[in-house]
Order: C-alpha cells, then sequence, then structure tokens
C-alpha cells in the first residue's frame, strides 16, 4: 500500500478543523498547530481553494526582520558588548582583539568608545583597555525583542535601520473558511485513462477531472530581433532607397597606413596614441601596402602638394606597417575611394557602411571600447557643402530627425567639417548625433581621384539613435554582455520615426 504523503495529513488535518470548527483566523497559527511549516500549509490551501473546497481571504503585513548581521548579534550579543567581554582585566591590543573578534572589531571599537565603555594606555595607545565592570547590552534586548516579534519603540526602529540591521518584509496569511465544494475527504480524480484501467475495465467507475479547455498552451518557440540590428536593417534601407551600395567591411584588423595616413591624418596625431587605439601585437605589422600610393600619401605629409604645405615631419613607414583594431569605418571608405581611383574612366559612386568599430575609451553608460559606426559617402564631380547639407537632411529625416543644426568642426581629412545635431523631444534639447564632411584634397588627389571630384561623407553611432528610438539611457543595456533578454523579446514590432 503507498505511503500516505505529508501534504495529505496536512491537508486531512486542515479539513478536519474546518469541519468542526468552521474557519482558521490565521494560517500561521494553524501550521504551527500542525507541526509544518507556514509554506507548506500554503500549498494545500492553494490546492483545495482551486477546487472551491476552502475559500481563502489574503491578510497582508509588513514587518520588520533582522538581517543575518543582526541575528548573530541577537544570539552572541553587540559588537561592543562582544568587545568588553574579550577584554581581559590587564586590557588587550587592537591586533590581539580584531583577530578574536573579526568583522565585529571596528563597529565594536567605535560603539563601545562612544559608550565610554573602554579607555586607551596612555604610554600604549595600542592596548584597549575596560573602563566598566560589566555592561547593559541594550541592543542585543532590542534585536531579541523584535525576534519574538514584541513591538520595539519607534526610535529604536530609525537606530536599527541606521545601522542596517533590520529590514522591512512583507508577510502574506490567509483566514480560511469552508467553500461552497466543501468536502471531508476530497476525491482523487484521474487525469487520464491507462492501459491497466482498459484490461480491468474499472474506467467506468472513475471520475475523471475536467479539461480547461481555455488554458493557455505552450508558448512558440521564435526567434527575436535585437533592437540594435532591427535599425540597423531600417538604416541599411534607407541608403538602399536612397541609391548607395554597400562597401565590404569584413577586416576588424587594418594597417596604421588605411585607418591613419590615407586620411591624412598625421602620425603624431593624438588618436594614433594608445590611449584611443588598441594596437596588435601579433601580427604587429603589414607589408602588403601599395608602394606607389605610400610613396605619393608620405610626400603630401612630409612637404604637402595640391596647393597644401602638408604637416612638414618626418614621415616614417614604420608607423604606417603598425596593425590596429579599425578605429572607425572610415578606413574603409579609403580603401574604396583608392580602388574607384585606378578605374578608368570615373564613374560617381556612392557608398555606405555599418559595422564595428574599437576605442580604448573608459566604458560608461554612453561609451563602450567597441561601437558600431555607420559611414555614408558620395563621390562626384562638383560637389559642395550644400550638397552635404541636403543628403544630411533627407537621410536624418528618414530616421525621424527632422530638427537639424549644423556646427563648425575641425577634423583631420575634411574641410570644411560639421558636427550634426538634432532636437531631441523627450530631453528637451539639442543633441550631437554625427560629424561630416567633404575630404580634402590632400587625402583625394595622391589616390588618383581626377581634379574637380570631390567626395561629402558623414558619420554617426548606430548606438546613439537605436538608444533615442528606443528610451534606452545607458549603452550597456543594448550592446554587450549586460543585455536583457526580456528587452529583446519585448521588442515593438515599429517604432515612430522608423
Amino acid at each position: 500500500m503507498a505511503e500516505k504523503s505529508p501534504a495529505a495529513d496536512v491537508e486531512a488535518g486542515l479539513l478536519a478543523h474546518l469541519n468542526s470548527a468552521d474557519e482558521v483566523p490565521d494560517s500561521r497559527s494553524f501550521a504551527s498547530s500542525l507541526g509544518v511549516s507556514h509554506l507548506e500549509l500554503k500549498g494545500v490551501i492553494k490546492s483545495l481553494s482551486a477546487f472551491r473546497i476552502v475559500e481563502s481571504t489574503d491578510i497582508i503585513k509588513e514587518t520588520w526582520v533582522l538581517t543575518e548581521e543582526a541575528k548573530g548579534y541577537a544570539a552572541k550579543g553587540s559588537p561592543e558588548a562582544q568587545l568588553v567581554a574579550a577584554i581581559p582585566p590587564e586590557g588587550a591590543s587592537k591586533d590581539a582583539l580584531k583577530a578574536k573578534l573579526g568583522d565585529a572589531f571596528d563597529v565594536g571599537m567605535k560603539a563601545a568608545a562612544r559608550n565610554k565603555w573602554i579607555g586607551f594606555d596612555k604610554g600604549n595607545k595600542d592596548l584597549v583597555l575596560r573602563k566598566v565592570e560589566s555592561v547593559k547590552d541594550e541592543l542585543q534586548e532590542q534585536l531579541r525583542r523584535l525576534e519574538n516579534g514584541e513591538a520595539v519603540p519607534d526610535r529604536v526602529i530609525d537606530d536599527l535601520k541606521r545601522r542596517k540591521l533590520i529590514t522591512k518584509e512583507k508577510s502574506i496569511w490567509h483566514s480560511l473558511k469552508k467553500g461552497p465544494e466543501f468536502v471531508l475527504k476530497r476525491k482523487t480524480l484521474a487525469t487520464d485513462v491507462t492501459t491497466e484501467h482498459l484490461r480491468s475495465g474499472d474506467w467506468k467507475d472513475l471520475e475523471f477531472k475536467d479539461y480547461n479547455y481555455g488554458a493557455q498552451g505552450q508558448p512558440i518557440a521564435k526567434g527575436y530581433v535585437q533592437p540594435l540590428m532591427e535599425v540597423r536593417e531600417a538604416i541599411e534601407n534607407i541608403f538602399i532607397m536612397m541609391g548607395f551600395t554597400e562597401m565590404p567591411t569584413n577586416n576588424f584588423v587594418e594597417s596604421s597606413f588605411w585607418n591613419f595616413d590615407a586620411l591624412f591624418q598625421p602620425q603624431q596625431h593624438p588618436a594614433r596614441d594608445s590611449h584611443d587605439t588598441f594596437f596588435l601585437k601579433a601580427p604587429a605589422t603589414t607589408q602588403q601596402l601599395p608602394d606607389d600610393y605610400l610613396e605619393k600619401v608620405k610626400q603630401v605629409h612630409q612637404s604637402g602638394g595640391y596647393g597644401s604645405k602638408g604637416y612638414v615631419y618626418d614621415w616614417k613607414r614604420d608607423e604606417a606597417e603598425k596593425n590596429l583594431l579599425r578605429t572607425h569605418t572610415t578606413a574603409v571608405s579609403t580603401r574604396m575611394l583608392y580602388k574607384l581611383a585606378q578605374e578608368k574612366p570615373f564613374a560617381p559612386k556612392r557608398y555606405y557602411s555599418i559595422d564595428r568599430v574599437f576605442r580604448n575609451e573608459a566604458v560608461d553608460r554612453t561609451h563602450l571600447a567597441e561601437f558600431h559606426h555607420i559611414e555614408g559617402l558620395i563621390c562626384d564631380y562638383g560637389l559642395t557643402l550644400g550638397d552635404l547639407i541636403g543628403v544630411l537632411e533627407d537621410f536624418l529625416s528618414s530616421l525621424g530627425m527632422s530638427k537639424l543644426r549644423f556646427k563648425p568642426a575641425y577634423n583631420p581629412y575634411t574641410e570644411p567639417s560639421m558636427e550634426i545635431f538634432s532636437y531631441h523631444d523627450g530631453l528637451k534639447k539639442w543633441v550631437e548625433v554625427g560629424n561630416s564632411g567633404m575630404f580634402r584634397p590632400e587625402m583625394l588627389l595622391p589616390m588618383g581621384l581626377p581634379e574637380g571630384v570631390n567626395v561629402i561623407a558623414w558619420g554617426l553611432s548606430l548606438e546613439r539613435p537605436t538608444m533615442i528610438l528606443y528610451g534606452i539611457d545607458n549603452i550597456r543595456d543594448l550592446f554587450g554582455p549586460k543585455v536583457d533578454f526580456n528587452l529583446i523579446k519585448s521588442n515593438p514590432l515599429c517604432r515612430l520615426g522608423l
């Protein structure tokens, strides 16, 4: 015969009590009378309530409970009392007391000194002396009273809160009475017809549990789109709609030549410093650079050309050969423009890229060491700053940014240059969203592009517009190991502005 479960005993005891007394005013007290935990009784109550055998009413009360630290003080005494008890008549050194009391030493020293229970030897400040024969441990008494459910004055509660020895906890228990389907002993309803039931024929006499046709089925497993990737796809669609072609961006490792030198960025520029750039140890350098083009870049850096004086410094090939994790996708733009310059005859192009870049920055709520860079450029004859502003207005308005301002700026490889600001209605202020400009002749003409060909370009991060669209104020909640998957699962299908 199967052994009776403890839950069955609890259920039998509860139903027998209700049968005779009609109600249970306090489920906690009743659990204690049965000698079981309140959690175990709650499970039985929940099951009986589901079948309307009992009716349960919640009783909610907030109470102060001791922290683990406070429970130790209630058992052993307060830190100050423990300290005084540990000091022999001749006194004790601080090190000896600390070894004996552990974490309670520092707290005990301050409290005991404040209570004037201890003093120090004039000739030896390290020797701690008792100033009282015995102490009344009021803290231990207060903690024990709270632990036993007794009331204590508000000032005591405030003091214990200040010392972080108590915390507020919400307790839920129940009052019970008979339900409309009350029985002294409920039947065990069958849920399935087994092979044994069919063989014996007793299925005819079984009482089956009702099917719940309104119950929800198992959630269908499906994929979810990460917000960053969804906004990326939307931006790609905008570029494609405007006639742009995507650039290949599958090389995270780049040489300093394509990342800096070809962009007319001097070798002593602060961005090359290890504080901003991740340089590789292996392979530390590359030899795969176009020698003819490299020589033209060297000359324009050292002595200028194409109407420029250059930077007038000793350009070093060793510096240009250093490998790094690319700091911007403009390195890709440089390669594509150089490749375009070799094609004859010249044909205007529109390029874009969205991919990951790396910078050695301190991680905070708005910065990561890696992020996604969006870049767009147009290469054609006779382009002006007005063309750049017009393209930016079309591009950013498609992202929901219609209120724009442009501020003059400096970039080594663009002149003129502009920072782009958009008015954020939620923040009620102008927010910088990107940078832009016209590539300098010192960068374009050494590549071999024809005279009169200009390049307008702009760049922004993918994370910033995504954070604005989703109302996220910490970039680590969007990208990286701390992303909450619930954010991805609750991702809306569409947003205003995209």
